[in-house]
C-alpha cells in the first residue's frame, strides 16, 4: 500500500506470493524468510513448461520481485535474486495474440501419428521434424537443395531472409527421416533429379501452400491446431527452456535481433 498499489494489485500479489510458497512446500524446501535464485530459476521454468502465458509469467515475477525486496527491508534476505529485465519473458509488440507453442501431450500425440506409415508419408515425416526441430519458415524450408544437407556431419545449411546463410544442427532423428526418404520414396520420384529435397507430384518443389494443406490435413485428423509458426515458436521457445543463449536461439531462427 505505500507503494501505491491498489487493493486488487495486492490481492493478486498475494496470491502470487502464496503460489511460489506452496511450490516450494511441494519441492520439500520449508520457507524461513528467504529463497534463492535457484528457486526462482527452476520455479519459472516449471512456468514455461506448464504454458502459462507470458503475460502471466511476466506478472508473477513482478510479485516475487516485490517480495525479494519486502524480505531485504526486514533483513530476512540479503540479497536481490529476482531480476525482472532478466527474467521476464521478452514479448515482441503487437504479437501477444500471436504467439503459440504446442504443449507437451500435444507434441507427442503429434510425434506418434507421424510414426504411423499408413498416415503420414515419409515426406510429409521430414516435413515436420524439419519444422518442429529447426525452426525454418516455410519459406526456407520448400527452398532447402540437396547440396544443402550433410547429413554425416548433422548440419543443415539454410538461406534465410536477405540471402543470408545460417547453419543449424540436425537431431540424428530427423536426419535419419531424411536419409529414409531420399533412399525410399524420393528416389523414385517421377522428379527425383531436382536439386531440392521436398518434391509433390506435379513438381520438382514443394510450395507453401502444399506445406500449409498437410499441416492442415494432420490437425484434422488428431484434432490438432497445426500451422508453420508455431512449429517456430516451440523451437524457439524449447530453447530457450534449456537455457541456451538468446543470442544463440536468435542467429539459429535467422532473426537479425
Amino acid at each position: 500500500q505505500a507503494d501505491g498499489k491498489g487493493p486488487k494489485t495486492i490481492l493478486s500479489y498475494s496470491g502470487d506470493v502464496k503460489a511460489f510458497l506452496q511450490w516450494l512446500e511441494n519441492k520439500g524446501q520449508s520457507f524461513h524468510g528467504h529463497f534463492s535464485r535457484f528457486h526462482i530459476t527452476r520455479y519459472l521454468n516449471q512456468l514455461q513448461e506448464l504454458n502459462y502465458t507470458p503475460n502471466t509469467i511476466n506478472k508473477k515475477v513482478n510479485s516475487l520481485h516485490c517480495f525479494n525486496h519486502f524480505l531485504i527491508n526486514q533483513k530476512l534476505m540479503q540479497e536481490k535474486v529476482v531480476f525482472p529485465n532478466k527474467d521476464k519473458i521478452k514479448i515482441a509488440r503487437g504479437s501477444e495474440a500471436e504467439v503459440a507453442v504446442f504443449s507437451e501431450p500435444e507434441l507427442e500425440r503429434l510425434l506418434f501419428y507421424i510414426e504411423d506409415q499408413a498416415q503420414v508419408s515419409q515426406r510429409d515425416k521430414v516435413v515436420v521434424l524439419l519444422l518442429l526441430y529447426t525452426g525454418l519458415r516455410v519459406s526456407e524450408l520448400v527452398n532447402i537443395r540437396l547440396k544443402d544437407l550433410d547429413l554425416l556431419a548433422l548440419n543443415l545449411k539454410v538461406v534465410g531472409k536477405g540471402g543470408k546463410y545460417r547453419e543449424i544442427p540436425l537431431k540424428s532423428e530427423v536426419a535419419e527421416a531424411v536419409q529414409i526418404y531420399l533412399e525410399g520414396d524420393r528416389k523414385a520420384h517421377k522428379h527425383a533429379t531436382s536439386p531440392y529435397l521436398l518434391l509433390t507430384q506435379r513438381a520438382g518443389r514443394m510450395d507453401k501452400d502444399t506445406v500449409n494443406k498437410l499441416l492442415r490435413k494432420i490437425g484434422n485428423r488428431i484434432d490438432l491446431d497445426i500451422h508453420p509458426h508455431k512449429f517456430r515458436h516451440t523451437f524457439c521457445s524449447r530453447l530457450v527452456q534449456l537455457n541456451v543463449p538468446l543470442t544463440t536461439v536468435s542467429k539459429l531462427a535467422g532473426h537479425a535481433s
